[in-house]
Formats: structure tokens, C-alpha cells, sequence
């Protein structure tokens, strides 16, 4: 049921969906970076889009530069791979993320369709699987995490990916402030990667020979890096070297997660639906025949070719079990729903006749010409039971116990049977 408050106001507005809590919190990362050589942030991000932006270099060098530059010390590049995450969530909001296997006449994605596959995922994985979406990595976050503030918030105790990066980026801010080796480490990166944006900006589309410069200005920031990893180590207590790796992993990882789960979600939802549509075919006897008689896959036989059984033996009554006292609780209601025990005393000769005689284990053939004494002592005899004497009350005592059990059991397997039907295989 739609809730009509607001409703109108909503329709008469967009949403501007965008990435901005995303940039906003890069931004504060940013702006550790004071801009005064104690720190090599910013120019990092001002490296990485001026090689990006730059009209004359080809996309071959452009991409040279940028692997160059991203291999030394991928952990140091954080204004790198910040600046990734929001050309990636962009793709997002845009729908490009999702891959388009017939691009001419495939219409593109937008992120209503994004939000809306992502819902059916969340609705159909518990459905087909048993599982929840997050156990098959294909949660909300999964998908969409780096727009739910996933880097900015944290799932459980620990610190927020941000805040642990804001943290080492502080001390080496601090640090380099009172230790003039880090400092001169920082100030030759944050110098090379000036010095390279300011080349970018002078080369010209009718000039072909500033390649060299340019692969030396490039290789002289890569350098850098390297130097200036090492002053870290030296510098800091602890080990931030292995933080920053550990927090460039975790968001390359997330970042990874998304792309392969958001590229291909078209065809993973048409995978999801297909099984919950051909399914649906089994209630038709003629179509499920077909079905039987074209698949070529085992598992699929065995569900179509038990399908009827396995159908029958679903019953609500035995379902909400969690423990073995529920089951028990929904045993005796079952059986006083039917009646049972419909014989409430082994003096009852007659009762327990009556009762063995409905037994389907007891061949009750010549029953016609018996006592109900002889009667008692052959259904005991059949069912290879015996009592401590052989007077008739124990007997009669004996078989109403046994047939009540086999009552309590019948019970018992239609449970299961319905446990077992209803549990995902």
C-alpha cells in the first residue's frame, strides 16, 4: 500500500540522486592536505586529472602515465584511487556500470533500473537459495555500497575505512611538521607531481617531442614515491605502510565487488527469474512432461519428476517449527485435531480391536471368524510385539500402545516430509 502523504510534493519534484555525501567525505580527506609541502594529497588529485583531462596526449599514453605512476607504491596514491571511486559511482548513477551485450539495440540502463534489479535480487536469492542475498556477496552493499556511505560507516566496532585513512594521513601530516627527513620525502612528491601538471598544461596538439619530458617527469614522480614510502616507514611508529595497503585493499576489493555484481546484473536477474518461471510450469501436467522429456540435466529431472510428491507432502499446519518442542507441541495438536487417541483405555476390547483392524500393517484377513481375544494376540503376532504375560488385558495393553506410537509417527513423517519439501536442496 502506497503511503499518499507527501506523495504529491514527491511527483512534482526530482531526485537529484547524487554521489555528493561521497565527495564530501573525499573532500575532508582532502583538505588534510594543507597545501604546504607537509602532505602530497591534493596534488595527487590534481595530477591524476590533468593527465585525464589533457586533450593532446593519446589514450595509450595517458594510460601509460597513469600505470607508471600507479605502481609505485598503488597504497600512496590515495588521491588515485579516491578519485576512482567517485568516476565509479558515478557509472552508477548514470547506469553505464551495466554492461550492454547488444549495445545497438540493447536500450542503456538507468539507476532506477539498477535499484530496482538490485530489489529483486534481495527478494529472489532467498527464494531459489535459501540464503540470504549477502551470503551469495549480492546484498544492498554489495551493490551499492560505495553510494551508501560503505567507506564512511562501519558495519560493526571497528573504524570506518575514511576514518582510518584520515587518521594515518594526520600523522604523517603532523609528523613530517617535526621530522625533516619525512618532510623532505612529502615535499618531493607533492614538488614532481606539480611539476608534471604544469608540463601537461604546456604541451601542444602540433608537437610530438614531449614524450621524453614527459616519461621523465613521469618516472621522477614514480621515484619519488618509492623514497617516500620508505621515510614513512622510518618516520611513523606502528605500521601504517601495511594500513594504507590494508585500506587500499578493502576498497579496491568493495569497489571490485560492485562493478562485476552492477555489469552483469541484467543477466543475473533474467538468470534468477528464468528459474522461478520455469518452476511455475510444474503445476501444468502437460508442461511439465515437456519439460521432463527435453532437459537433458539430472537435477532438473529429479525436480519435475518429484514434483507432485513432494508438492503433496507441503502442509501449513506443520509449518513456524524452530526447536524439538515445537515440533512436539505441533504433533499433539495434530492429533487431537484428528482425534486421537481415539481409544482411551486398553480395557476397551472392542476399541482396540477396531483400531488394529485399521491398521494398515495388520493383515486383518480371517479377522471375520476370530474372537476379539484372538484377534488381539494375531495382531500382536504380526506386529512382532509381545507382553510380559500373555493374559489379554497385557496384550490388549501392548497393541494399543504400539498403534497409538504408529499414530504419534504417522504424524511425526508428514512433519518431516514437509520440512524436507519446503528446505531448499
Amino acid at each position: 500500500m502506497t503511503v499518499n502523504k507527501g506523495l504529491t510534493t514527491l511527483v512534482n519534484n526530482t531526485p537529484n540522486f547524487s554521489n555528493q555525501a561521497l565527495e564530501n567525505a573525499i573532500n575532508e580527506i582532502k583538505a588534510i592536505d594543507k597545501d604546504d609541502g607537509y602532505l602530497f594529497i591534493k596534488s595527487q588529485f590534481d595530477m591524476d586529472t590533468a593527465i585525464r583531462d589533457n586533450t593532446v596526449l593519446t589514450q595509450t599514453q595517458k594510460n601509460d602515465a597513469l600505470e607508471t605512476l600507479y605502481n609505485a607504491q598503488p597504497h600512496l596514491h590515495i588521491g588515485r584511487y579516491l578519485t576512482d571511486i567517485i568516476r565509479h559511482t558515478r557509472t552508477i548513477l548514470d547506469g553505464t556500470i551495466v554492461h550492454l551485450a547488444n549495445p545497438d539495440t540493447e536500450d542503456p540502463a538507468d539507476f532506477l533500473e539498477i535499484l530496482q534489479s538490485v530489489q529483486s535480487i534481495q527478494n529472489l536469492i532467498p527464494t531459489l537459495y535459501g540464503v540470504t542475498p549477502a551470503e551469495k556477496s549480492r546484498s544492498v552493499n554489495d551493490h551499492l555500497g560505495s553510494l551508501n556511505n560503505k567507506f564512511v560507516l562501519s558495519d560493526d566496532s571497528t573504524p570506518p575505512l575514511f576514518t582510518r585513512l584520515t587518521r594515518v594521513l594526520t600523522l604523517i601530516d603532523t609528523t613530517a611538521r617535526v621530522n625533516s627527513t619525512l618532510a623532505t620525502g612529502t615535499a618531493a612528491v607533492r614538488y614532481s607531481n606539480t611539476q608534471l601538471v604544469l608540463f601537461l598544461d604546456t604541451i601542444r596538439d602540433d608537437s610530438t617531442d614531449f614524450v621524453t619530458t614527459l616519461n621523465n617527469r613521469v618516472n621522477q614522480s614514480a621515484g619519488n614515491m618509492a623514497s617516500l614510502n620508505t621515510r614513512i616507514s622510518d618516520a611513523l611508529a606502528g605500521d601504517p605502510i601495511s594500513e594504507l595497503q590494508a585500506i587500499r585493499e578493502e576498497i579496491n576489493v568493495q569497489v571490485a565487488l560492485e562493478n562485476s555484481n552492477l555489469s552483469g546484473v541484467r543477466t543475473y536477474v533474467e538468470s534468477l527469474t528464468n528459474n522461478i518461471s520455469y518452476t511455475a510450469l510444474a503445476d501444468d501436467k502437460d508442461l511439465k512432461d515437456l519439460l521432463l522429456n527435453i532437459t537433458q540435466n539430472p537435477s532438473w529431472k529429479a525436480y519435475f519428476e518429484n514434483y507432485d510428491a513432494n508438492k503433496a507432502s507441503l502442509n501449513p499446519q506443520y509449518d513456524d517449527i524452530n526447536t524439538d518442542s515445537d515440533k512436539e507441541s505441533i504433533i499433539n495438536q495434530v492429533l487431537r485435531n484428528r482425534g486421537l487417541p481415539d481409544v482411551q483405555s486398553y480395557l476397551d476390547i472392542d476399541g482396540v480391536v477396531a483400531k488394529a483392524s485399521g491398521d494398515s500393517r495388520i493383515d486383518t484377513k480371517g479377522f471375520d471368524h476370530l474372537t476379539n481375544e484372538q484377534i488381539i494376540d494375531n495382531a500382536c503376532k504380526q506386529l512382532g510385539i509381545g507382553a510380559t504375560d500373555t493374559s489379554i488385558w497385557s496384550q490388549s495393553k501392548t497393541l494399543l500402545n504400539n498403534l497409538n506410537d504408529r499414530d504419534r509417527k504417522i504424524v511425526a513423517d508428514e512433519l518431516d516430509l514437509n520440512e524436507d519439501s519446503k528446505t531448499l536442496s
